[in-house]
């Protein structure tokens, strides 16, 4: 576990004591009571009463010569929060405020962290000026702010991008060397603001024609003309670390990119058909906390239980209901929880880096396949798996055999409502997945997720 500290308390506390403040005494407890809660020095303070937040805040105001600002009746510049994401928001205590020329001024806890002010001067590109507030009110900002798993759409839905269209940049009169990636920048952009996370690319007489995949049916975007096809392909592959010279088999990458200085991951797959190259891409949104997936206390519990548990977890839905999405959020859970815990999975691309989780891109170019995968990876002595779209009767079975090694397996299953997977379950090769699996969770929409405990299960599927 991450020790939670403050530098500019650290650095400060014995002026505390100099201030008459607080007793060296009450201030050595402290530490001790920072110690063994995880907190830091300041928090501990303010949880026994001795200090309080305004008398903190008023503290290091005077100190350090930086002003404080009360957030409690504060609006943020919304425009504003793409320049901090919400995972680095939370590690830092920080919160961004408004944005003057090239200068972004933002709410610290930790205004003498220079480590994260660094680290958000170079997410952010711009410099940044620090006012003080106190931790709680920036978290309280941060959980008002950052909402919901459309964080990174809410940033584009603004008005300002009302009516945004890919194809002005296309028709643009930037003659630059860098305007192909602008064009495909422009593209991603469109879909995030449209809630769009499939994208293809196809060769027709027309050029190289954008379909965006919504709701099932595609909508044409417009075309990339014929004179640029070849230029575009050949940056969107090697920005995905593909081989740009290569056309005549598939080929599969990842592309992580910036909108916006928001970082986006998308699978990207190159397939030849007759008329050239169809391109396939994927964007996927970073996880969220299990808690912001599955609201009920009692369904959340059934998950985590479950997690802590050998057996199958189970996760059914539709194409793009978000299995991949809840099943990131699992592990995520998991590695939060279990730190002590080797959680490893078997990808085709994995779709965010996952702090504690030992993820594994499975590469068909050297042999690297699932069932090379599955022989090995027992070796690795895991405690929890996640295996990406396993189809066959014998990995069913080789993954379900798994359990009675205490192990406990995450699996994702196709289905397009409750009905459609009780009939595929109802094949005699599911039996023995069937009666290991512990917890069973449908997607039926992004709004509604129903939880299913060994128990209420085995009467469903009986």
């Amino acid at each position: 576990m991450e020790t939670v500290t403050n530098k500019t308390l650290e650095k400060l506390k014995y002026d505390l004591v100099r201030a008459g403040l607080v007793p060296f005494e009450t201030l050595e407890q402290a530490q001790e009571i920072a110690a063994a809660q995880n907190i830091n020095i300041g928090q501990a303070l303010i949880n026994s009463g001795i200090l309080t937040e305004d008398a903190l805040i008023n503290f290091l105001e005077s100190k350090l010569h930086i002003p404080s600002v009360n957030l409690n009746d504060y609006t943020l510049d919304t425009k504003c929060l793409k320049y901090i994401n919400i995972t680095d928001a939370k590690r830092y205590k920080i919160i961004p405020l408004f944005k003057i020329e090239d200068t972004l001024t933002v709410a610290m806890a930790d205004p003498l962290d220079l480590f994260a002010i660094d680290k958000i001067v170079e997410s952010a590109e711009c410099s940044i000026e620090p006012v003080i507030s106190s931790e709680t009110s920036i978290l309280k900002k941060i959980d008002e702010y950052y909402k919901t798993d459309a964080t990174v759409g809410d940033i584009f839905t603004s008005e300002e991008n009302a009516g945004y269209n890919w194809l002005d940049e296309l028709h643009s009169e930037d003659l630059s060397d860098s305007h192909i990636q602008k064009i495909i920048r422009a593209i991603l952009k469109q879909a995030i603001i449209e809630n769009v996370h499939e994208v293809s690319f196809q060769c027709e007489d027309t050029g190289l024609v954008v379909n965006f995949k919504k709701n099932g049916e595609l909508q044409n975007k417009g075309a990339i003309p014929t004179v640029l096809t070849g230029s575009f392909v050949s940056k969107l592959k090697t920005l995905a670390k593909l081989d740009p010279s290569v056309s005549e088999v598939p080929q599969l990458g990842k592309l992580s990119f910036k909108v916006d200085d928001i970082n986006l991951i998308a699978s990207i797959s190159t397939f030849p058909t007759i008329m050239g190259e169809r391109i396939f891409l994927k964007i996927y949104k970073p996880p969220l906390e299990l808690s912001k997936m599955i609201s009920d206390a009692q369904n959340l519990n059934k998950v985590k239980q479950a997690l802590d548990t050998p057996g199958i977890i189970i996760v059914c839905g539709s194409p793009l209901s978000g299995k991949t999405h809840v099943i990131y959020s699992l592990l995520l859970d998991a590695a939060t929880r279990n730190t002590n815990k080797n959680i490893m999975t078997l990808e085709s691309i994995s779709k965010y880096n996952l702090k504690n989780v030992n993820q594994c891109e499975l590469n068909e170019n050297v042999g690297f396949n699932m069932d090379k995968a599955a022989r090995f990876i027992e070796f690795q002595s895991p405690d929890i798996i996640y295996m990406e779209g396993v189809k066959t009767k014998e990995s069913f079975d080789y993954f379900s055999n798994l359990v009675f090694d205490n192990k406990t397996i995450i699996m994702e299953f196709l289905a397009n409502n409750m009905e459609d997977l009780r009939n595929k379950l109802a094949f005699s090769d599911f039996e023995t997945l069937k009666s290991l699996i512990s917890c069973m969770i449908f997607i039926h929409s992004k709004d509604s997720i129903e939880v299913f405990d060994k128990e209420t299960m085995q009467k469903y599927l009986a």
